[in-house]
């Protein structure tokens, strides 16, 4: 399928006004992200992070109230997914402290009191995030662990041995948010189901790995390039490229929380998403110089204007054709891709656009000028 066969567009004609508005978006990207930041999610920041998903809608400042008087620290409270009923809850906690754990086995000791006397069980161990009750026999070990698992708390049998009478509970960031919510949403009911927990160590060499494969990505497209067809065009490639990365970084951080569902945190999915389309944008831009090579040994005496300008008209309905395809089964997945999946959808699909468009005026305008200026207009291959 051709489209467009017979076109004639005069792209590097308008070169120097889409210069001027590359550089013009490039800017407000970067004011962006120097006045708006980024949000770095819990695999960059470091913390706690915890979903509560009620049965109904709340009103996420009456949970950020809440969560912060259990004391937890800074409290992060947004929206999960796209209703109301499900809410993050972000703290830079990593463990509850002990006057903290000892509230929480106060409130362990009333439930299970609630099935049997508290004088037929009792602690036998404890450890900075789990605590281990004894009972007389397996079968109430078995009957208390299902009544503390629909309370909500992280219980389970200590062994699976049919003489087993010992059940241990983990305690973590999350038991202390529930005790906390179950005060103030009497009326709901809900229940913890995701706990992620990420050292601020963790966070901050993956934040520096993640950097460091970006930069690398784009050394060694500048090589392989380079050794391909002329340091001219790994130039330009690589130049369209942080047009790419730093233009869609902008757009990320403007639309982060701007929309209802739409939270772009910088995860390991959306660096993913920065790298995907780094290839992709680099893949579209090496088609067009493959063309240009090409016609290169074909016209040799023709213009290279005009000779590039010939190379991206008739590559234009296969660009038009990938992209639009790739568009479209990535609005897809932002659609209906789920929470987990929107932040790398929403990053490529961006992705996308940027880099079909720097393929033409900024890639292969940067060879052109390069190449008028240090070889005259003259490429040789």
């Amino acid at each position: 399928m051709r489209l467009f066969e017979n076109i004639n567009i005069d792209f590097l004609g308008k070169r120097k006004l889409f210069y001027k508005i590359s550089a013009s978006l490039l800017l407000l990207s970067l004011l962006t992200v120097l006045i708006k930041g980024l949000d770095y999610g819990i695999d960059f920041k470091g913390g706690t992070e915890v979903i509560v998903s009620f049965n109904k809608p709340v009103e996420l400042s009456d949970v950020r109230m809440a969560a912060s008087q259990i004391g937890i620290g800074n409290v992060e409270v947004k929206t999960f997914g796209t209703t109301s009923e499900n809410v993050l809850i972000r703290t830079p906690l990593q463990e509850i402290t002990s006057e903290q754990f000892d509230e929480i086995v106060t409130n362990l000791k009333a439930a299970i009191t609630e099935l049997i006397p508290d004088t037929l069980f009792s602690i036998k161990e404890k450890t900075i995030n789990s605590i281990v009750f004894t009972f007389p026999s397996p079968d109430s070990a078995n009957i208390v662990t299902d009544y503390l698992l629909a309370k909500g708390f992280q219980a389970g049998l200590y062994s699976q041995e049919e003489t087993n009478t010992d059940v241990i509970v983990r305690v973590g960031i999350s038991d202390l948010i529930r005790e906390g919510l179950k005060k103030k949403f009497k009326d709901y009911s809900f229940e913890i189901i995701k706990e992620d927990k990420v050292g601020p160590k963790i966070g901050k060499e993956l934040r520096r790995d993640a950097i460091i494969a970006i930069l690398l990505s784009l050394i060694v497209i500048l090589i392989y390039l380079g050794f391909r067809f002329k340091f001219v065009f790994g130039f330009g490639a690589v130049i369209a490229l942080f047009h790419d990365v730093l233009f869609t970084l902008g757009i990320v951080s403007f639309f982060n929380g701007l929309l209802p569902g739409l939270n772009l945190e910088i995860t390991q999915s959306v660096i993913a998403a920065f790298l995907t389309l780094v290839g992709f944008s680099v893949n579209d831009t090496v088609v067009v110089f493959d063309r240009i090579r090409e016609n290169l040994k074909i016209h040799k005496t023709m213009d290279l204007k005009d000779l590039i300008n010939m190379s991206i008209n008739r590559t234009l309905s296969r660009t038009i054709l990938t992209s639009g395809t790739v568009f479209l089964v990535v609005l897809a997945l932002l659609l209906f891709g789920g929470e987990v999946n929107r932040g790398f959808a929403f990053t490529f699909l961006v992705g996308i656009i940027t880099g079909t468009y720097s393929s033409i005026y900024v890639a292969s305008a940067t060879v052109y000028d390069w190449s008028m200026k240090r070889k005259k207009g003259k490429i040789e291959f």
